[in-house]
């Protein structure tokens, strides 16, 4: 039999207060059995991990040292693009390398994760960097170095401090972050969707999807709104909306301007607990085999635009049928779009689900699809 070994791996941190608190990267520390710090003196600490965040990628972790220097914490939302800034880490395990560079953007999304929001520098980042602070010149952090771009040069990400700050009393109190949940689907609004909703401009989140059960259902938000402002901020693309929502506390009444059908319209909602919130939907949302053979999702307000169907009576898009499932039997086709069950209209996942729900064992269904340019009728036994 092959032996395992153990593997090591270097990564970066700094130390927030006397306490001996570090912030680093959650990927830094995610799996490991023990973790080590060495500090400039060249003393090294058993660390223990407080808490971690693998959404945003941070982690706190502590070692057992009083009187140790710790760094300040300044303001990221001050940053300006062309500011000079300097990283410090471990770069290939050459510890405490400095590098120095300009602030090259701000709020970039580079697909790591819901609450993107990186500074982009191009002070050199190596393997190694990650979780080491981005200094302004002030000497203040205003930054995490997390992410590079393996096949560029001069290129690296830092989770903003502010985020950060936000993050780290609850990772040091709880382990964990426990975050606030409106429940919606979002996306950007394109010219041609900002030309299809007559709007003079694309700032804003366009809800895609409403949750079952949601903080976003109860408090009216539909499919197709678009939230132009969230407690009071303008939301300028969709992407700042998760941010917003995430620093808010669980339970806290916000208000929303949004657009329907080209009407202004303010609503106000008590928003939840995302684990909590995200388990729930998921159950209520879930089409499975032992339903009708059939998953299927709800249509974006780009797609009823793009194929030119009614705002209403669009159905919902069949994402997967059962290979062994009657349905497939009968040809239904993942693509399809399914209108009825039974003459039942299904317009979202969740008339879906309680349409299939009334279908007892033994019952004939009837599906009424739509295939390209033409309808169809399916029908099978459950």
């Amino acid at each position: 039999m092959p032996q395992q070994r153990p593997q090591k791996s270097l990564g970066s941190g700094f130390i927030i207060n006397n306490d001996g608190y570090i912030l680093t990267n959650n990927h830094v520390v995610e799996g490991a059995d023990e973790v080590q710090v060495l500090v400039d003196d060249k003393k090294k600490y058993d660390a223990k991990i407080i808490g971690t965040d693998p959404k945003t990628d941070v982690a706190v972790i502590k070692i057992e040292a009083k009187g140790l220097p710790f760094v300040s914490l300044g303001d990221s939302d001050q940053l300006q693009v062309g500011e000079w800034v300097m990283a410090v880490g471990n770069p290939f395990g050459l510890d405490h390398t400095v590098t120095a560079g300009i602030v090259s953007a701000k709020g970039r999304v580079i697909g790591a994760g819901p609450y993107d929001d990186f500074i982009q520098t191009d002070a050199s980042i190596n393997p190694g960097n990650s979780g080491g602070p981005l200094f302004n010149t002030k000497g203040e952090v205003i930054g995490v170095n997390t992410a590079i771009v393996a096949s560029g040069q001069g290129i690296g990400f830092a989770i903003p401090i502010n985020m950060a700050k936000n993050l780290i009393p609850q990772l040091i109190s709880s382990g964990k972050v426990t975050r606030a949940w409106l429940g919606v689907g979002i996306q950007d609004i394109t010219p041609e969707l900002a030309k299809s909703f007559n709007l003079s401009d694309e700032n804003g989140a366009l809800i895609s999807n409403i949750f079952p059960g949601s903080p976003a259902e109860k408090g009216g938000i539909k499919t197709g709104d678009i939230i132009r402002k969230f407690n009071g901020k303008d939301i300028k693309q969709s992407h700042d909306l998760p941010s917003m929502v995430a620093l808010l506390p669980v339970g806290q009444e916000v208000e929303m301007e949004l657009l329907r059908d080209g009407k202004d319209m303010t609503l106000k909602v008590k928003l939840g607990e995302m684990e909590k919130g995200e388990k729930a939907a998921e159950e209520s949302t879930k089409t499975s085999s032992d339903e009708l053979g059939l998953s299927v999702r709800d249509l974006t307000p780009e797609e009823i635009v793009e194929n030119q169907l009614p705002k209403t009576d669009h159905g919902v898009v069949i994402v997967n049928v059962e290979p062994d499932s009657e349905a497939t039997n009968v040809g239904v086709q993942r693509g399809d779009l399914l209108l009825s069950i039974n003459n039942q209209k299904v317009n979202s996942s969740k008339e879906f689900s309680e349409a299939a729900k009334k279908v007892k064992t033994g019952d004939i269904v009837r599906l009424f699809i739509k295939r390209e340019d033409s309808t169809i009728y399916l029908a099978f036994k459950k």
